[in-house]
């Protein structure tokens, strides 16, 4: 037994830390809070950790803040001063954020006293259920993180031509995950959790982009592959746009994406390895010819269409990636990112 982990084999108790940062996601914000109070295996609490935003943070304070819940509700604010390194969300706020709110999650989990920190997107909301299957692995010591399943909640209807196995796009599962409890070497992070002893033993989150895949990553140099495992029964639904289902944002997360991806591998040092990537295009490729073949023969387009769109998807990937390569100084010009796990940029952070 690792006893860095230091877990309580019985009786491992949650806390669910949900970042938010924008008014424009207040009605997905309320869902989250509800499902969260409506868990079967209920957590030891709930903390929304308001990101630079006064007027969200006094608003859930409101409503939140003293109200008697089944499970307790702590409203922080994360005013930590960093740059985000490419702002890709702008909201009636005013507020620009980066692609994660790794900052923000940090700041909730430092506040955490469960075993295990639980953390949604604001504009995700778990399944009753979803917990439970969660937190159960933790009871064997070895497991240090347990990643749940994003179910896309659309907007607007979901285009014919959309492959699932680039569901990844909208922060979402994804076809060619483990159909069951197993291990896999990504989590996303609308639906994730790990153990606080683990989180804290690297420092937490430490970078805003790709806070995830950072931390998985991390995670499963130190514990090993088979320490962090994907439960598809954890269910939870995040809200997808309308302008997220479009072919301009599909070409465009997966040629950046992949882009800047070269940066943050550059960054986790020996830790990184692009084995993910690559089994994805091994897999995704065959498995839509083989969806077009059958589609065909059953009188339908759409998975020819969703071939081509796959085919498309992962040429700008590749694209990307020999971008970022050839041009290692785009991202030093600039503003640089903040490390998120140094005490001195992270102000408190334990």
């Amino acid at each position: 037994m690792n006893s860095e982990m230091n877990p309580r084999q019985h009786l491992v108790t949650a806390s669910v830390v949900i970042p938010a940062f924008t008014f424009d996601r207040w009605d997905n914000i309320v869902k989250a809070v509800d499902a969260v109070q409506a868990q079967s295996r209920l957590p030891a609490e709930l903390i929304l950790s308001i990101d630079r935003n006064p007027g969200l943070f006094r608003a859930c304070q409101d409503r939140w803040g003293s109200a008697e819940l089944p499970v307790p509700v702590k409203v922080v604010a994360n005013d930590t001063a960093w740059v985000p390194r490419v702002a890709t969300e702008a909201n009636s706020d005013g507020v620009a954020r980066g692609y994660g709110g790794g900052s923000a999650r940090n700041v909730g989990a430092r506040l955490a006293t469960g075993d295990v920190i639980v953390t949604f997107d604001d504009d995700a909301w778990p399944d009753p259920e979803c917990l439970a299957y969660l937190v159960a692995p933790y009871e064997d010591p070895s497991i240090a993180a347990v990643g749940g399943s994003p179910i896309p909640y659309f907007e607007t209807a979901r285009p014919r031509w959309f492959p699932s196995s680039f569901d990844w796009i909208f922060g979402c599962a994804y076809e060619g995950l483990p159909t069951g409890l197993g291990p896999t070497p990504r989590l996303i992070g609308a639906n994730l959790s790990v153990r606080a002893s683990a989180f804290r033993a690297l420092g937490g989150f430490r970078v805003a982009d790709f806070d995830d895949l950072d931390l998985c990553t991390r995670l499963a140099s130190k514990f090993g592959d088979c320490a962090i495992l994907y439960e598809p029964r954890a269910v939870a639904h995040h809200f997808v746009p309308a302008n997220r289902v479009t072919w301009r944002y599909f070409w465009s997360r997966n040629y950046l994406v992949n882009r800047d991806k070269v940066l943050a591998f550059a960054q986790m040092g020996e830790s990184a390895s692009l084995a993910a990537e690559f089994n994805f295009v091994l897999r995704t490729i065959p498995l839509h010819v083989g969806a077009a073949v059958r589609g065909l023969f059953g009188g339908s387009t759409a998975e020819l269409l969703q071939l081509g769109a796959a085919v498309i998807g992962i040429a700008l990937a590749g694209l990307g990636n020999i971008t970022g390569r050839l041009q290692p100084r785009r991202a030093g010009q600039r503003r640089p990112q903040r490390d998120l796990a140094d005490p001195a940029q992270t102000p408190g952070y334990q």
